[in-house]
């Protein structure tokens, strides 16, 4: 089964909060399974959203998860277990 847009976007949030709340771009790239020309339309699409934020860092840059995007994974949850529960 093809994953949807949101089923994506949690995907991607939930790739950031399992490394504790902070991810590089390309370990956000793996954990995310999706092309590097996916991964920025997705980056640039949550971060004009404000469900994610870019941080400079030494090296680089790293992506955070903010209070927002927390709550949008939260609300995911609970339409799943939604789902699930009535067999949709």
């Amino acid at each position: 089964m093809r994953r949807t847009r949101i089923d994506i976007i949690n995907d991607m949030l939930m790739a950031i909060v399992n490394k504790g709340g902070a991810i590089k771009p390309t370990h956000l790239l793996y954990k995310s399974n999706l092309s590097h020309t996916l991964m920025k339309e997705y980056v640039a699409e949550l971060t004009a959203k404000k469900l994610i934020e870019e941080q400079p860092v030494k090296r680089g840059k790293n992506f955070t998860i903010t209070e927002k995007g927390r709550k949008f994974s939260r609300e995911y949850k609970k339409m799943k277990e939604f789902q699930e529960a009535f067999g949709l």
